[in-house]
Parts: structure tokens; C-alpha cells; sequence
């Protein structure tokens, strides 16, 4: 009785995980327009009237006031790169500004600042629209100081309300060997709050992904890395996307920066996938009180039997929650998983099954 119960409840919460997009698209025809919700509006590709009015309302001088900007290399849009492009969004905006990013590889650095919230990044295809750059963390600023792994980022995202979709952000620094120093080679760092990407790739080697601070939700999007490919303090729902591992011996996948029982951070993957080749840890103890929790993931044969590391340092072991529940895939069997992670129950792991792990339903209408 009780095995049928569990079986009941697992098949009902794939169930749930299935049609929640569905369910939130119907919930969002009926609400009104909310600038502090994130809708499927605003991840899309404005309309080619929208885009062309656009144009000509920028010759006209009124490029500041547009709703969406256009960024060509050849010219024909209103900004030939994606920083000239965030450059035009007035600082203090208060309203959704679509930037659309005609395909091409745009080798820059880019950061949309704290002070341009509502700014949607939106490419014509991942593989086609590329953001690239290749810095370091040990390479040197014109004060002759190493950037660190904060400023090596490709693309740097502080403002809230930030949207991209159908886009590539790497960083094509080469490969770090395991144990190098200074080669960190962030593509993408996330710094503000209420972030959703969908169908984005982020590409890089050794910490790829910086998930800083704030909440974000990563929709069907592609990661590549070796060593700590995500990492960082934020609190992020990691929901049908794929993991791609390019480590040449052993690596990790996520390093949570939770640093005490009071800081409401960590990393949940959801019918996530898990490709690649290397030996992979699911998650490094990076923080003392680290989270991190997959559920439902598809596991390769590349993560290390142990799956967890606790960075070195054995106390650690006491404080972190690392958790899988109900996962498959031939790098899933928990029989050998070091002693202190968390083969969870259904009630355990509900928590981080969905957006309201990430409070989405104050800002998220999806």
C-alpha cells in the first residue's frame, strides 16, 4: 500500500512538472499587463512592424523612447553591438525594452547595468546569435590588476527583470587544466534579481556560469563546462536543461557559495540531462551550508560514484544539504554516493520541485 502510494505520488508530481507550462501560458492570457511579472511576451521576438517602426522612429531621433532596438552588424538596425544597444535603454527604465540581436558572433563584453532594469536579450536562434569574449581572471586591466573571476564575465547582468532568450553568451578563453590558477572564464555572470533565460547556450570551461545573487529561472537552456561550470550564491530553478560536460579528467558541475543556514540560496535541477565526458561531481561544497538538489535529471555515466565533494574539508559534511530524488540514467545509482548527501523522499525534495522554489509566483507569469 504504501509503495503504491509513493508510485501514485511520483507519476502525479511528473505529472505536475509536464504541463506547468501549459497551465502558467493559460494563467497569463487572462492577467493583465504587469511590468513586474515576466510573461512569454516578453521573451519573444517583437513583430517585424514593431521592429521596422522601430527603425524608422530611430532616424527620426527618438531611439531612446523605442520599445524595442535593434543590434545588426551591418548597419541596418540602430546599434552595430549588443553594449551599444544597452547604452540606448534609459537608466531608471520602468518599462519592457526588447533588444534584438540579428544573427552574427559579437566578439564584446557586455554588462547591462543595476540601473536598466526590463531589458530583454532576444537572438534569432542560439547557434546563430553569438555573444563572445575571452577573458580571464588573471589577465590585467589598464590599472595593471588582475580582473578576477568577477569581471572575466563575457556578459554581466546586474539589473532585475532581465530576460534572453535564443542566444549564445560564451567564453572562449582555452581550456583550464584541472588545479590551474587565474583561469577562471566566466561567459555569463547573473547579479540581479528575477532573471528567466529559455533556450539560451552558455559556453565555457572552468566556471562558466557565474549564478551569483537573486533568483533565476533557466528554462531549456544549454551549459557547457569542466569545473564548477555553475557556481555562485543565487537561488535558481534549473528546469529541462542540458548539462555538457567537457572536463578531461575530473571536474564538477555546480558550487553553491551558501555560507550559513539563513541565506536562502542553492541550485535545484529539474528534468535536467547530463552529457559529456570526464569524471563529474554533481556539486562541491563551496560554501559550508551549500544546497544543492536534482531531481528527476538524467544522469551520465560520468559522475564520479562518490558524487559529492565537501571541498576538502570534512566539517562541512555536518552543514550542506546535497540531495537527488528520483533520478535515472546510469550515473543515478546512489549505492556508493558519499554518506552524508541525501537520497530525498517526495516531501523532502517538493520543495525544490518547482517555481515557488524561486518564489515564482511573485514574478513569474509564465
Amino acid at each position: 500500500m504504501v509503495a503504491a502510494a509513493g508510485r501514485r505520488r511520483r507519476r502525479c508530481a511528473a505529472a505536475i512538472l509536464l504541463v506547468l507550462p501549459v497551465v502558467a501560458v493559460l494563467a497569463s492570457s487572462s492577467a493583465a499587463a504587469d511590468g513586474s511579472f515576466i510573461t512569454w511576451d516578453d521573451l519573444s521576438t517583437p513583430s517585424a512592424a514593431a521592429v521596422q517602426g522601430g527603425v524608422k522612429a530611430a532616424s527620426g531621433g527618438g531611439a531612446r523612447e523605442l520599445d524595442t532596438i535593434v543590434v545588426a552588424q551591418d548597419g541596418t538596425g540602430h546599434s552595430r553591438t549588443v553594449q551599444g544597444a544597452v547604452d540606448m535603454v534609459p537608466a531608471g527604465n520602468s518599462r519592457r525594452v526588447k533588444i534584438l540581436v540579428r544573427p552574427g558572433v559579437y566578439r564584446e563584453k557586455v554588462t547591462v547595468p543595476i540601473t536598466k532594469p526590463f531589458v530583454s536579450l532576444i537572438g534569432m536562434g542560439s547557434g546563430r546569435t553569438v555573444i563572445t569574449w575571452n577573458a580571464r581572471a588573471s589577465d590585467m586591466d589598464r590599472s595593471g590588476h588582475q580582473v578576477g573571476t568577477f569581471y572575466s564575465a563575457s556578459v554581466a547582468v546586474e539589473a532585475d527583470y532581465f530576460c534572453a532568450s535564443h542566444i549564445t553568451f560564451e567564453n572562449s578563453a582555452p581550456a583550464a587544466p584541472p588545479g590551474a590558477v587565474g583561469q577562471q572564464a566566466v561567459a555569463l555572470r547573473l547579479s540581479g534579481d528575477k532573471t528567466m533565460l529559455y533556450r539560451c547556450r552558455i559556453l565555457g570551461t572552468q566556471d562558466t556560469l557565474f549564478d551569483n545573487i537573486g533568483r533565476h529561472f533557466l528554462y531549456n537552456c544549454d551549459i557547457q563546462g569542466s569545473i564548477d561550470f555553475i557556481f555562485g550564491n543565487a537561488r535558481s530553478l534549473y528546469q529541462g536543461c542540458t548539462l555538457h560536460a567537457v572536463a578531461t579528467s575530473y571536474g564538477a558541475i555546480a558550487a553553491s557559495q551558501r555560507s550559513s543556514a539563513e541565506e536562502d540560496s542553492g541550485f535545484s535541477f529539474v528534468g535536467c540531462r547530463l552529457t559529456g565526458s570526464g569524471m563529474l561531481y554533481l556539486g562541491r561544497a563551496w560554501g559550508r551550508y551549500a544546497r544543492v538538489v536534482y531531481s528527476y535529471c538524467d544522469l551520465g555515466g560520468i559522475v564520479v560514484p562518490q558524487g559529492w565533494s565537501d571541498w576538502g574539508d570534512q566539517s562541512r559534511t555536518k552543514t550542506v544539504l546535497f540531495g537527488e530524488y528520483s533520478c535515472k540514467g546510469p550515473g543515478a545509482s546512489t549505492r556508493n554516493r558519499v554518506p552524508w548527501s541525501r537520497s530525498l523522499t517526495y516531501d523532502e525534495a517538493r520543495p525544490f520541485l518547482g517555481p515557488s522554489f524561486i518564489n515564482g509566483e511573485q514574478w513569474l507569469r509564465l
